[in-house]
């Protein structure tokens, strides 16, 4: 199977959800009888489930592909803001990148220029990033693998965590409500991340516009709990309030 035809057809499932054999055939161009076998192997590796007219992605692979559709949003901004978290390091520093896309933008800035650093970090496709970058030496949190965020949480990260003390913490959030508090939607994050939070000298919040205004269920921090903020364009109220809750806001051009 040409591997640009199975990201067609992992595309189309994520985009169209379940669907017939002859709706994937005319996505990708590709006969039945090829599909087929395609669709096959696909199940075989996981990555699929198979009925007698069509196919779906499997529930994992949903959640990667999810993730993979997150991290893809709003790449401009999410660049932009990874530059300027770049430029705040220095050599020697100890590190903790959290588990977001935004973060992980500033892992693939760093492997791309490489300082000397310490990095801790719950977030596997973060590790990888940086596995090999030069002068970079990678610790990742052990505990309970979260597929919908490619995160580690649980008991057993934030145990590890309480042992760890690092100069600079780069995070993102799922939200950040008018009132300038930080949430999640999963329970586990939300509480590793406070406890992120408490093992910084200096923590960074890097968030695209988008993130601001809605609420998610789980509460972690208020902004006065950051060191600052780095963002692209945002409203004039909303750069005041923060500005007013303590954080340093930093806003960056795309």
């Amino acid at each position: 199977m040409k591997p640009t035809r199975a990201a067609l057809i992992r595309r189309y499932l994520h985009e169209n959800g379940p669907s017939s054999l002859a709706a994937l055939s005319e996505a990708t161009g590709a006969s039945l009888p090829t599909l087929r076998r395609d669709l096959t192997e696909m199940a075989q590796q996981g990555i699929v489930t198979r009925d007698h007219g069509g196919a779906a992605l499997a529930e994992t692979h949903l959640r990667e592909a999810a993730f993979e559709a997150r991290e893809n949003q709003a790449l401009a901004e999410k660049r932009a803001i990874a530059a300027a978290a770049h430029a705040l390091l220095t050599p020697g520093a100890t590190v903790f990148l959290d588990a977001g896309t935004t973060v992980l933008q500033l892992a693939r800035r760093i492997r791309a220029e490489p300082l000397a650093l310490s990095v801790f970090t719950n977030c596997l496709p973060i590790a990888q990033t940086l596995a090999e970058a030069p002068g970079v030496k990678v610790t990742l949190l052990g505990g309970a693998y979260r597929p919908e965020n490619a995160s580690i949480t649980g008991p057993l990260a934030e145990a590890m965590l309480e042992s760890l003390w690092v100069q600079h913490l780069f995070l993102g959030c799922g939200a950040i409500s008018d009132d300038l508090t930080l949430s999640s939607a999963d329970e586990s994050e939300a509480r590793l991340n406070a406890r992120m939070i408490a093992r910084a000298a200096q923590a960074t919040l890097l968030a695209d516009p988008s993130k601001f205004g809605p609420r998610l269920t789980y509460g972690f921090a208020g902004a006065g709990a950051l060191t600052r903020i780095i963002s692209t364009d945002l409203p004039p109220e909303t750069a005041a309030a923060i500005r007013a809750a303590g954080p340093q806001l930093i806003l960056t051009l795309s």
